[in-house]
């Protein structure tokens, strides 16, 4: 009768020890994200960037992200975050990599040859930074800017076409690699007629546009997180 009392007492400390949830969400996990301004959110709050927002995301739906990582700056091509890397950046490694670089190269009039080197050299920092593991990488398309009122008297038409140019770039190299690819320049384009989805700068997006990207990065995040 006494064996009998103790295996029950086992089995309940068993139950309870898996059926917490407070356990079975204890493990932590580590985001990078790079970029420029649209990464680290020019004149919109903090909590209001789309790194900060789909941290906050993953915590809610108990993906634990305790140390994160923003490498970014307003203004930024796609050679100067290669700079920012090598001074920002240890060898730590993360479970999450998002990538999202290329419009300051459309901007200035940049060589698409030297955009497609240039964006591939950091497509494989961001793998290696990501443990050499492509499937926890994502990389985001280049929003269109040509729908803000900072572009009112510029060529929208031919905005919209080099943006395009750049994403097919940006999509063929990530297609290659193996990475997640999400498309945030059709959400972009709504400011056209969704005004509260532009900053007050009139340039950049709002933290509703940035909740919206948001949404589409969240399922592939989850997606990564789970395999840990």
């Amino acid at each position: 009768m006494q064996s009998k009392n103790k295996v029950l007492i086992l089995l309940v400390i068993f139950y309870t020890i898996a059926c917490n949830p407070d356990d079975m969400n204890s493990k932590t996990y580590k985001y990078l994200a790079l970029g420029d301004s649209y990464t680290i959110g020019e004149s919109v709050d903090v909590y209001e960037r789309y790194p900060v927002q789909l941290i906050d995301s993953l915590n809610k739906a108990g993906i634990n992200i305790d140390n994160y990582k923003i490498v970014a700056k307003t203004g930024w091509t796609t050679d100067e975050l290669l700079l920012g890397i090598d001074t920002a950046i240890t060898l730590e490694k993360y479970d999450l990599v998002t990538l999202l670089i290329g419009v300051n190269n459309q901007y200035r009039g940049r060589d698409l040859n030297n955009y497609r080197e240039e964006f591939t050299q950091l497509l494989h920092k961001a793998i290696e930074f990501a443990e050499n593991d492509p499937y926890k990488v994502v990389v985001i398309s280049i929003p269109d800017w040509g729908v803000t009122p900072f572009a009112k008297e510029r060529n929208i038409e031919l905005i919209a076409k080099e943006i395009d140019d750049f994403n097919a770039v940006n999509k063929e190299e990530s297609i290659k690699a193996g990475v997640y690819y999400v498309n945030v320049t059709n959400i972009s384009r709504q400011a056209a007629k969704q005004p509260e989805l532009i900053a007050f700068d009139g340039l950049h997006p709002s933290g509703i546009m940035y909740s919206m990207w948001v949404n589409e990065i969240m399922p592939f995040a989850e997606k990564i997180l789970a395999r840990k």
